[in-house]
This record gives structure tokens, sequence and C-alpha cells, in this order.
């Protein structure tokens, strides 16, 4: 992967955007230090695929969250009395 300052990345936008294309992923650094990378839309989309899904979508699936919360009722079985006679 190569290695676009910020600056070098906003002037010359085109060209990052034809490297990432051709060549794959591209890091856009600021002052020195990693910050962002440019991938084509295809990883992209690959990646969020793959990407377990966030807390929110958890909580908002349809499906019965709370089935399991109560354990099933039990039905206990009287035990006959022994004679003690």
């Amino acid at each position: 992967m190569y290695s676009w300052p910020v600056q070098d990345s906003k002037a010359r936008f085109s060209e990052l955007l034809d490297a990432s294309v051709d060549k794959g992923p591209q890091i856009v650094t600021r002052r020195g230090v990693e910050t962002a990378v440019m991938v084509p839309i295809e990883e992209w989309r690959r990646l969020k695929a793959a990407a377990p899904p966030d807390i929110k979508t958890l909580l908002l699936r349809l499906h019965h969250r709370f089935e399991n919360l109560i354990p099933p009722h039990r039905k206990f079985h009287r035990r006959t009395p022994v004679d003690l006679q």
C-alpha cells in the first residue's frame, strides 16, 4: 500500500482514486500518522458484508429476543402416600 500525505491526496485526488482502483487500498496520512484508507467500492462492500452487525442492528432485529427469558413451567407430580400400617 502506498501512503499519501493529506495535502497530496487533496491536490491529486483523481490520481489517488485511480491508484486505489488499480493498485488496491491507499493510505492517507496527516502529520505522518496513518489516518484513513481509500479502497475500491467492491472491496468496501465485501468488507461490510463480512463484518459482524453493530449493536443497533442486533437490538432492532425483528426476531423474538425475549422468548427465552422465562424458563418453561414444569409440572410436578405428587408422590402417593405410603401406608405405614
